[in-house]
């Protein structure tokens, strides 16, 4: 499916509770996961264990999630763990060899978007990672391509002469001045941008008095009021939340409106704030 959701359940960090986590998202109104190859940080077979769960037990199709995962660059794995590809082979076959470990792992023909996960060390080896990606967007394993911890803008331009970036999933927090230019850069050429560390990158913007006052106005949580200006302003924030309470109150926000006496002068503080 195409994104629908302004929200995405992010997985990393789960281990084995990653079952769990991800059918009890799913049951409380998520409907985008991401994930990645990299048994690192991620159990990418157990979100696939609980996609199957949520087929057989819930009656939740495939194409009812949009589903989204990452091939991982060497530098990116722990080379002590059973790593998705041989990193003799060329980039290229990494990839493909990426590609179809995740395909397995989530138990489906295609997954909806696809990124790398970072950068690859020198230009030259990115592009052909982006060539890589492109072959499989051009061979219907994955409907839309795009990168990760990408925070130079120059990278986005070189990879957009072969083919536009579709998706950019960044840190979006107070330590990197929420990412301002990527960000710019992305909302000026139409590309999807996800935002992670959200919430617990930015606890100055969480505890920013006109924050709180826009919350409470409009009788939403901190986190709510954060991740509704984030969508406001055209993020589309990942939330890795483990408490299905907090899972129902993120999945809430996009439905949800600032308080009709939130003044413009209040949401433009907290505009500035993020920009400045």
């Amino acid at each position: 499916m195409s994104l629908a959701t302004k929200i995405i359940y992010g997985t990393a960090w789960k281990k084995e509770q990653t079952v769990e986590l991800v059918v009890n998202a799913v049951l409380n109104g998520f409907k985008a996961i991401d994930t990645a190859c990299q048994p690192k940080h991620y159990r990418e077979d157990l979100v696939g264990a609980a996609l199957l769960q949520l087929q057989e037990k819930h009656n939740v199709k495939r194409e009812d999630l949009f589903l989204q995962t990452k091939y991982t660059p060497i530098g990116g794995q722990d080379t002590s763990q059973p790593l998705p590809y041989n990193p003799s082979d060329p980039i290229s076959k990494q990839i493909a060899t990426s590609c179809q470990k995740s395909l397995a792992n989530l138990h489906t023909t295609y997954i909806d978007s696809y990124l790398l996960h970072s950068p690859l060390p020198t230009m030259e080896q990115t592009l052909e990672a982006w060539h890589a990606l492109m072959k499989l967007q051009d061979e219907g394993k994955v409907r839309l391509i795009g990168v990760s911890n990408t925070y130079d803008v120059r990278i986005l331009a070189a990879l957009s002469k072969a083919r536009k970036v579709q998706v950019v999933q960044n840190r979006w927090h107070e330590g990197n001045n929420w990412d301002q230019k990527v960000f710019n850069y992305c909302k000026e050429l139409g590309i999807m941008y996800q935002s992670f560390w959200t919430l617990t990158g930015s606890p100055s913007l969480l505890s920013h008095p006109a924050l709180v006052e826009i919350a409470k106005k409009s009788n939403l949580t901190a986190p709510q009021a954060v991740y509704k200006l984030a969508q406001t302003e055209g993020v589309v924030p990942l939330s890795g939340t483990t408490k299905p309470v907090h899972m129902r109150e993120d999945v809430a926000v996009e439905n949800l409106q600032f308080a009709r006496d939130v003044s413009e002068e209040l949401l433009q503080s907290i505009r500035a704030f993020i920009r400045d």
